[in-house]
């Protein structure tokens, strides 16, 4: 449609054509399917190396996780070590570092103002107070006297339990100081039962390294030992405003490893960030409370502390994976069958390797022959081409006009089967095929005469 001696209508009609048939004149059907190919390769390159879906896989290793934190700090009253501002001492994979604490000191069983915080706790007479009412959350049971509050003007229902009551003689402490500078040992150890292969975080040495390193991502990626301060920092939080609210921190450890290389290229990779809803006032920040317990003149006694820290959760996953025959003929079986090479591949081990071969060609294909030309082919040819003869007349049907319709593709005769095509369907009978018989005009034209005048 393009040259330049194509008359214009022609070339229009050709252009609708294309249209009409979902074309383009710059890249056509073809082209579309060409880059639809290119696509489909690619993203199947991508699922089968970059995916690695030649290997067997294995997710959730068995881990194992111990903890170990080390230093010391103070608040305005004393100094506190380990055993005291680490909660569970256990050492396992969630813990908590107080930063703050509110302590209620000498706590002892008696009566006392109930909280101005608990719902119905206000009170003006004694009727408004019942007696062995028990508020669920509550600090006692109640006597059904109303007494003056422990600071100002207002007045409770008195309660029976454990006196003062938190909101009455609280002091609040803050042990952040120091906190930055905790260290965090954190031993972490993997197991793939599929692939029987076990590694750890620390580094095989004898040398005590553990006892002078931190860790580092580049040069110290074997050494798990980790500041609180660069922990919180990593996470993206501000350590002093954490310290004061309390929050939860995620040490995720990730373990994705490709066993068909060195054990030495299965590393462990560390990320933090944080796992509360910080921005949700209602439940923000992570506090809990605890007591300790004693006895002053023979009368028990307790310091309730309510203790707002920093809790760190050790969060183990990853993957393995390794060649298996498997999986890599199935997924290379489906590229295959998705870029259309399944079935050439299925015909041609029918056609080639297979006892039955014939048979399924024959039932594959259906041979079809044109009509049979006259001895002297080339010049009734060569007078079709130049416009100069009408068409070969069909053999076996006329045009009433008297003007001779091109026949459509014979059928070849079918020959019979071999032995090998005893499944082949049976031919039914049809009738029977005239020979076409050579014309005078084709007599003419094989005489040089006839040859001349064309």
């Amino acid at each position: 449609t393009g040259h330049r001696d194509s008359p214009p209508g022609l070339v229009r009609t050709a252009r609708r054509c294309q249209e009409a048939c979902g074309a383009s004149p710059g890249g056509g059907r073809r082209g579309r399917v060409r880059a639809a190919s290119t696509r489909l390769c690619r993203a199947r390159r991508y699922v089968f190396i970059v995916q690695k879906s030649y290997q067997d896989s294995e997710t959730g290793p068995e881990s194992s996780v111990i903890t170990k934190v080390k230093g010391i700090t103070y608040s305005e009253r004393k100094v506190w070590d380990v055993e005291e501002y680490v909660k569970p001492p256990e050492g396992g994979s969630v813990f908590s570092i107080i930063t703050r604490i509110e302590v209620t000191p000498a706590q002892t069983l008696g009566t006392c103002p109930e909280s101005v915080r608990v719902s119905n706790a206000s009170c003006d007479t004694d009727d408004d107070c019942v007696a062995g009412h028990l508020d669920m959350l509550g600090n006692g049971l109640r006597t059904g006297r109303c007494v003056p509050y422990y600071r100002g003007s207002a007045k409770t229902c008195e309660v029976s339990g454990w006196c003062p009551v938190e909101d009455g003689a609280s002091v609040s402490q803050f042990l952040g100081k120091m906190a930055p500078n905790f260290t965090i040992l954190i031993k972490n150890s993997i197991h793939y039962p599929k692939f029987q292969f076990s590694k750890g975080n620390i580094e095989h040495r004898q040398d005590g390294y553990l006892k002078r390193c931190t860790f580092d991502e580049v040069s110290n990626l074997y050494c798990p030992i980790f500041k609180l301060g660069f922990i919180v920092e990593r996470a993206g939080e501000n350590f002093t405003e954490l310290a004061h609210t309390g929050g939860v921190i995620g040490v995720i450890i990730n373990w994705d490893c490709d066993l068909d290389l060195s054990a030495s290229k299965c590393n462990p990779k560390y990320s933090f960030r944080r796992l509360d809803p910080k921005h949700i006032p209602a439940s923000s920040g992570y506090n809990f409370r605890f007591a300790k317990y004693y006895k002053v003149n023979g009368s028990a006694t307790r310091t309730l502390i309510k203790a707002y820290g920093i809790r760190i959760d050790v969060i183990v996953h990853g993957q393995a994976g390794k060649f298996s025959l498997i999986p890599t003929i199935i997924n290379l079986a489906t590229a295959l069958t998705s870029i259309g090479v399944g079935s050439f591949l299925c015909d041609w081990i029918l056609l080639t390797f297979m006892n039955k071969n014939k048979v399924y060609s024959h039932k594959k294909f259906d041979k079809v022959c044109t009509p049979r030309r006259s001895s002297g082919g080339w010049p009734v040819t060569l007078a079709l081409v130049l416009g100069q003869a009408p068409p070969p007349p069909h053999p076996c049907s006329a045009d009433p006009g008297g003007s001779l319709a091109i026949p459509p593709p014979w059928p070849c005769p079918t020959s019979a089967p071999s032995e090998q095509m005893v499944d082949a369907p049976q031919q039914t009978e049809g009738p029977e095929l005239c020979a076409p018989e050579p014309s005078q005009q084709d007599s003419a034209l094989t005489d040089p005469r006839g040859l001349a005048q064309l």
